[in-house]
């Protein structure tokens, strides 16, 4: 991980700022925050390396916005969203579009710290990473077609009933195969599951 990587922070909410900033600081992480997208955009010029970590639902440029601007004028520029719990298909998009990891709020502190940690990381090597989508690809082909099915569809932010109607199944066959899912991927929790699936998609890209 760089010394010098400097974590920028982006949210609207100046509570959600300091409890990060106080939190990144403490462990001796240097961090910069911002109060927009907007904002960070026009320091770009003056923006020291490191990572970005940014809510999705913000007023003017949002999220997904901001990283889609970031991936075109500073590319190598990792990103980390922040969303709400019911914001599994923006956090999809998310990653979908480059984002490094997603985090659901409320988090807990090791969480954020490790996504950061990970993110610095990748600014200096990336064979770990190409490792472990290698796995992941492994316990993908290990997956029965239905389990799949199934994990497409949380994939697209679908809650069990959705994807049971979608497949014709009812909804306790649907949570039979998404535990199965969970435990043939190794996954602790569904971010766990969407976070490793999305890196290993982003990888082979």
């Amino acid at each position: 991980m760089p010394t010098d990587a400097v974590v920028h922070l982006v949210d609207d909410d100046e509570s959600v700022r300091q409890s990060v900033a106080f939190l990144l600081a403490t462990e001796g992480f240097a961090v910069r925050v911002y109060e927009s997208g907007t904002a960070l955009l026009d320091a770009l010029p003056t923006l020291q390396p490191g990572c970005v970590v940014s809510d999705v639902r913000m007023p003017g440029i949002d999220g997904l916005e901001l990283q889609r601007r970031l991936k075109g004028r500073v590319p190598r520029l990792p990103v980390i969203v922040m969303t709400g719990h019911a914001d599994v298909p923006l956090a999809v998009q998310a990653m979908k579009e480059g984002a490094v990891d997603f985090i659901e709020k409320p988090f807990d502190d090791e969480v954020m710290l490790g996504a950061i940690r990970t993110a610095l990381d990748q600014l200096e090597i990336g064979g770990e990473a190409d490792a472990e989508a290698l796995r992941t690809r492994e316990r993908l082909d290990s997956l029965s077609p239905r389990e799949r099915q199934v994990l497409d569809g949380l994939l697209e932010g679908h809650p069990n009933k959705t994807i049971a109607y979608d497949l014709g199944l009812s909804p306790r066959t649907v949570e039979v195969h998404r535990a199965n899912v969970m435990t043939k991927m190794s996954a602790s929790n569904l971010s766990d599951l969407l976070r490793m699936v999305l890196r290993a998609s982003s990888a082979e890209e």
